[in-house]
């Protein structure tokens, strides 16, 4: 029984030095793929790096809505580069945040938008932040036309899941599926396509309820968050297991090459 954690932090600062461990003890709880989505220009070489130490990590790279304020134009360019390299698996993590106050809208657009391009200039999927943005996140998708993805995080409507899966989007869930409080979560977990979900931590970000407060999210968790995944479903972990590796490794082709 095997698990593809699709969103994997690797890099943050909360795993310095530590990061042997961490993918020694993710492979054996069964989590034989990481994907590693950079942020922006500044940790694209860091990505790397790890992608290029552990070979079951895979890289993705990307200017985070949430670092766009420090970005240039000129980072656009170098993004190119790096998505241009053969073992890159996604375009990520990009997207729209407008949940923290303060935000420039028109300049997290304008990078979305950028960068959605460059996804389809090398033809990857991406990785998708929507954080109370997912309907302005579908606009640009219909605009600049990739070729899919994942929607990290995903914690929509029933409605905008359908309106994501149409346009060849997977849905990512982690650990706050974990929390019995996130009732309109858990019901999407439960009812969605099967072929439609992805598993994801957000590692060291999203712990699921059953770690200790303060405690970073590691990827060793994802068969226990898959766990809950099935219990909500009614159905064997083993089969999430399979499932959900066929999900990534449909909706990210370039990992079968890992």
């Amino acid at each position: 029984m095997t698990f593809i954690d699709t969103h994997c932090h690797l890099d943050a600062a909360e795993f310095n030095g530590e990061q042997n461990t961490i993918v020694r003890e993710a492979q054996a709880a069964g989590v034989t793929t990481l994907v590693l989505p950079a942020i922006e220009r500044a940790n694209f070489a860091a990505v790397q790096a790890l992608s290029i130490q552990f070979p079951n990590c895979a890289p993705a790279y990307g200017i985070h809505p949430m670092y766009v304020d420090h970005a240039a134009p000129a980072d656009l360019n170098v993004l190119r580069n790096f998505l241009a390299q053969p073992d890159t698996v996604a375009a990520g993590e990009i997207g729209l945040d407008f949940f923290v106050e303060g935000y420039d809208q028109k300049m997290q657009e304008y990078y979305f938008a950028e960068q959605l391009k460059l996804a389809r200039e090398f033809d990857l999927p991406v990785l998708l932040h929507i954080r109370r943005a997912q309907d302005i996140v579908l606009k640009h998708l219909r605009l600049h036309k990739v070729r899919g993805g994942i929607a990290h995080a995903f914690n929509g409507s029933a409605q905008q899941a359908a309106e994501f899966i149409k346009l060849g989007f997977k849905l990512g869930f982690g650990g706050a599926m974990t929390y019995s409080r996130a009732t309109r979560l858990r019901e999407l977990a439960a009812t969605l396509p099967l072929d439609s979900i992805v598993l994801e931590t957000d590692a060291p970000d999203i712990p699921p309820d059953f770690l200790p407060p303060g405690s970073p999210n590691k990827p060793e968790y994802l068969p226990r968050i898959a766990q809950t995944l099935a219990e909500l479903r009614g159905m064997p972990l083993e089969e999430v297991a399979r499932a959900t590796t066929a999900n990534a490794l449909s909706v990210l082709p370039r990992l079968r090459m890992q």
